[in-house]
């Protein structure tokens, strides 16, 4: 999309937002919202399209204002359109007129539910402990713990002090394995790579696993591919490892992210080949990025997926959207004999703003089917 488009589209719905909001307000108060809605039109473009025409740190701040701007212009916008469709409502039934207190009550609540979501984002994400019942498992699985941490996004706001927190609280639950399900990074290897330095502390019993996601591939995936096994993390790339543990295998297998094959033919999701040669009888978890692998995963034989990508919506109106293009949005799903566990994600993506789907480290315990 060109600068010229994004710029238009964004002057065009803050127009909208202050011809309906700048009328009901006090002039003085009207005067300083339309200054906010001129910046913001010009900010959040900007700082979309800030690595385009600078280069960092000044291309992070611009970015950092720019996401705060586009936190507060999601409210914004969604309360207005609730705000129309109110009036439009009570209009039909003869209600009161509410225009002037409507108006009023928007700015108001989107900059209480841009700080809220701001701290929701920006504190660490919680643990997430959930119980996950397979059938058959053998006796000296119960109790595996898988931790899973997701679509954290380190790039122009999410550095190295906010991964090292995200490191100590999985290490701190002493994970016999850590699986890195996709969308680590947002940015080269050249300008992140101090940034991501710190998953190199990650501990696991059996070892940390990661499986690409689509934003490494807007990142250059093959730089990433080496940078994570340089810090001693393996990627799994449609195989698979057996681990021992309580004297029973367990087949911990990856695939690239689901759209992978558009940038590199190599690249091309397969479950079925993950599986390849994976002994019978023991139970079969699988790393995908995007929940829509689940079918391949079913149809392959696994019994557990590991996804992320969807940040459980983050905020609204993306919450609507999500299940547009993913089977599921977040939490624990079954597609047949497959379990699908969908992280909210550990960081997030754009705006420093999470309402509604809190970031999670999730803590995934094996257990036996009744």
């Amino acid at each position: 999309m060109s600068l010229t488009t994004v710029l238009a589209l964004s002057a065009v719905l803050h127009l909208y937002i202050g011809a309906r909001i700048v009328p009901t307000l006090p002039l003085s108060g009207g005067m300083a919202f339309a200054l906010l809605l001129a910046a913001s039109a010009v900010l959040v473009p900007a700082g979309l399209l800030a690595r385009r025409v600078m280069r960092p740190p000044a291309a992070d701040r611009l970015t950092w204002v720019g996401m705060l701007c586009m936190g507060l212009f999601s409210s914004l916008l969604v309360l207005t359109v609730l705000r129309d469709l109110l009036l439009l409502v009570l209009q039909l039934a003869g209600g009161p007129d509410w225009r002037v207190a409507s108006g009023s009550a928007v700015p108001l609540l989107a900059l209480a539910f841009t700080g809220i979501g701001f701290l929701n984002a920006r504190l660490p994400a919680r643990v997430k402990r959930v119980t996950v019942p397979l059938p058959g498992l053998a006796a000296g699985l119960a109790g595996f713990r898988i931790v899973q941490i997701s679509d954290i996004h380190v790039g122009p706001t999410i550095k190295a002090e906010y991964l090292q927190k995200i490191v100590d609280r999985v290490n701190a639950l002493e994970p016999d394995v850590v699986a890195i399900t996709g969308d680590l990074v947002d940015g080269s290897v050249q300008e992140l790579r101090a940034h991501v330095a710190p998953l190199a502390g990650l501990r696991a019993r059996h070892g940390v696993f990661f499986v690409t996601g689509n934003h490494e591939y807007y990142s250059g995936v093959h730089g990433w591919v080496q940078e994570l096994q340089r810090l001693g993390i393996r990627v799994l790339h449609n195989e698979h490892v057996v681990l021992r543990h309580g004297g029973a295998p367990l087949v911990l297998a990856g695939v690239p992210d689901y759209g992978g094959h558009h940038f590199d033919p190599a690249h091309r999701s397969d479950p079925a080949a993950a599986l390849a040669g994976a002994p019978e009888g023991a139970p079969r978890v699988l790393l995908a990025h995007q929940p829509r692998t689940a079918p391949a995963a079913a149809q392959a034989g696994f019994d557990l997926q590991l996804s992320g990508h969807t940040h459980g919506g983050q905020f609204l109106p993306w919450t609507f959207f999500v299940p547009l293009q993913q089977p599921y949005t977040a939490g624990l799903h079954q597609l047949g004999r497959l379990r699908v566990y969908v992280s909210r994600g550990t960081g997030y993506w754009g705006p420093p703003k999470r309402l509604g789907a809190p970031s999670e480290i999730a803590e995934l315990l094996l257990a036996a089917s009744v």
